[in-house]
């Protein structure tokens, strides 16, 4: 073997290990991503089926209902305009309640459900994650222009 295809070789074979890693990567980064949806774009059917991601909004008032071993709860997540049953199994954070917000992760079944695999609650009075305070200001607006309402910040 002369020198250049040595070198050919040796380049040949950086590149193919270097490709082998940056697709291990991106796979790697691939299969983290989760996004968030709020219960309007689910119900728009924007958010994938049987695929991992963050639903956010509120815990609709009287929609918490314990299942037989108490560890199995069903609760609806709204953004006022839209709602979306969850099912969850396991103990839920202490801050969980009805009309706050919660974060739940998980996958939606094709029957609409979402199986979450956790929950979150808000951690204050004053947070919520910036994801589903737009949601419910964006379901606000859409419920206020179907109301014929004007929008916040439009002249009368």
């Amino acid at each position: 073997m002369t020198p250049r295809q040595r070198r050919f070789g040796m380049l040949a074979a950086a590149l193919a290990c270097g490709g082998i890693a940056l697709a291990l990567v991106l796979n790697a980064f691939r299969s983290n991503l989760v996004f968030f949806f709020s219960p309007s774009q689910v119900a728009a059917q924007e958010a994938p089926v049987a695929r991992s991601f963050r639903l956010g909004g509120l815990v609709e008032p009287g929609s918490i209902r314990r299942e037989g071993d108490g560890m199995t709860v069903r609760f609806v997540v709204t953004d006022t305009a839209r709602q979306v049953p969850v099912l969850y199994r396991g103990l839920l954070p202490d801050l969980f309640r009805e009309g706050k917000g919660v974060v739940a992760r998980g996958k939606l079944e094709a029957d609409g459900t979402f199986i979450a695999s956790e929950v979150l609650a808000k951690h204050d009075e004053n947070y919520m994650p910036p994801e589903a305070a737009d949601a419910l200001k964006q379901a606000e607006q859409v419920n206020r222009r179907m109301a014929g309402a004007p929008a916040q910040g439009a002249r009368q």
